[in-house]
């Protein structure tokens, strides 16, 4: 089957896609002995495709892998300022990419995986896929409350109603869950700071059907077969 060569590449595990883009407009990939330039196709099974004169690597099996990430980790696979990546934390003999993001101030549960088709479903806004996050706040008041759960626009786009139930309160501190659909930059603090609240802590406990559980932090492991199917079957 003919694909595009940056998908080709990144599905391989030799570059993201952004930089298999810059790969092809240097003209660095070859197909079958032909210089290959943005938007070229190709059959991996058939085709002999080289980069920098050296053959692709054989197609990975499909990895999937849940990570409990730490505060003070990026999850850009590429980091101009050279901080710490949530990538460093998974040694498993394969290149995987995060699916989605969790910011830097973030922890909790994040995806990774070298299935390109999966983690486009799962971070699509067509497909509905909950996340739920635990969300410490400060400034908590009823009314806060009762505005964190109506839609508001972020960056232009009006996000759908999240479902937010109080799981304690002291004073105006409290704790929330909060389940959204979508995946706006930091959109669960941006929420709360639009009702008047300050997040101090964000942990992503559930994506779809996965949970976080006992995970420890800073640890990972591989998805059971029963929980990617269940994943894909809410795709």
């Amino acid at each position: 089957m003919t694909e595009r060569l940056q998908k080709i590449l990144s599905a391989r595990g030799v570059c993201s896609r952004r930089q298999a883009e810059a790969l092809l407009a240097a003209g660095r990939v070859t197909c079958d002995g032909r210089v290959c330039g943005l938007g070229d196709k190709a059959d991996p099974d058939t085709n002999t495709i080289l980069v920098d004169g050296k053959p692709i690597p054989a197609a990975n099996e499909a990895v999937y892998i849940i990570l409990h990430k730490p505060r003070g980790f990026v999850t850009t696979m590429e980091d101009e300022k050279g901080r710490k990546n949530a990538a460093q934390l998974i040694d498993c003999g394969t290149r995987v990419y995060p699916v989605g993001r969790l910011d830097m101030d973030s922890e909790g549960l994040l995806l990774f995986t070298n299935d390109g088709d999966f983690a486009k479903k799962m971070t699509h806004p067509s497909h509905q896929v909950d996340k739920v996050y635990h969300a410490w706040v400060e400034k908590y008041t009823e009314e806060a409350f009762q505005k964190v759960q109506k839609p508001v626009e972020l960056d232009g786009y009006r996000i759908a109603p999240p479902k937010v139930s109080l799981l304690h309160r002291e004073g105006n501190r409290a704790l929330l869950e909060i389940t959204i659909h979508e995946g706006r930059n930091r959109q669960v603090r941006r929420m709360c700071q639009m009702a008047g609240m300050y997040v101090t802590r964000l942990r992503r406990t559930c994506q779809g059907s996965l949970t976080l559980g006992e995970l420890p932090k800073g640890k990972w492991r591989y998805l059971a077969d029963d929980e990617i199917a269940k994943l894909k079957e809410e795709l």
